[in-house]
């Protein structure tokens, strides 16, 4: 990543260059991206190729300001932390439905190591507000709630996590290059039993809480509480636009549910 992409990315967090990667620098920029890009899964509504090239990334959630789901938003924000100075992991997770872990590949998490080990992650919607320690097996307490990291009964390095006593994904221990996850982006994407071809989504941490646009239902949550409330067609555009700073010439589809 050149000097113009950096600038160009950090201006999209609304974030300053840190003068030195180290963790309290890393916490900050965290936040900021949660704050600023959304995670979304609208091009898969609107008939949009999702790209993990380098160019695509930074085109889409930089140039053009939309968000992107896991792969998308932790593969260009790895690219950015390691353009700063931070060493970056990347990782794949297996997220829980139930008791059960789903397959590798599921998800796409980063491994940042600093002095020590920190587990980072801008692209699972509602989560830490902040890295969490790899290496920590008690409590870990986050504005977003209390995790814990254990190893896995699976073994061979994998570690649960776990968010307010519900498991959330399986860390492995083994890195991946972003080209490893292209066959299951293309099969989230495509997929008819995939969560993310169910419904448009779009999710934003606030000050306050939380914003989401799921379907056309349009949910705050702040200080604990929640609302909802039904879009009608017409309000849905403006709505992306005020809300998270999309703006589209169409809407998405409303998918399967």
């Amino acid at each position: 990543m050149n000097e113009s992409r950096i600038t160009g990315c950090l201006d999209r967090l609304g974030a300053a260059r840190p003068a030195v990667p180290d963790a309290q620098s890393l916490r900050v920029l965290q936040l900021a991206h949660l704050k600023a890009v959304p995670f979304e899964n609208l091009s898969i509504h609107l008939g949009e190729p999702i790209s993990l090239q380098s160019e695509a990334l930074f085109d889409k959630i930089v140039e053009r300001r939309r968000g992107g789901f896991c792969y998308e938003l932790n593969g260009l924000f790895a690219e950015l932390l390691t353009a700063l100075g931070y060493r970056v992991t990347l990782l794949a997770a297996r997220v829980f439905k139930g008791s059960e872990p789903g397959p590798l590949f599921d998800h796409l998490a980063l491994r940042v190591d600093l002095d020590e080990p920190w587990l980072v992650d801008v692209g699972f919607g509602d989560f830490a507000d902040g890295p969490l320690r790899l290496d920590e097996r008690a409590e870990q307490k986050d504005d977003t709630g209390v995790f814990r990291i254990a190893p896995a009964p699976s073994g061979h390095g994998d570690l649960d996590v776990v968010h307010n006593d519900d498991l959330a994904y399986r860390l492995t221990a083994r890195p991946y290059e972003l080209a490893d996850f292209v066959p299951m982006c293309w099969w989230q994407a495509t997929s008819p039993t995939s969560h993310f071809t169910r419904s448009p989504v779009c999710s934003m941490r606030t000050a306050e809480g939380r914003i989401t646009i799921s379907g056309r239902k349009l949910i705050h949550t702040a200080s604990g509480e929640r609302t909802e409330r039904l879009l009608q067609e017409a309000d849905l555009l403006p709505a992306y636009a005020d809300h998270f700073g999309i703006t589209l010439d169409r809407l998405p589809s409303m998918g399967r549910s």
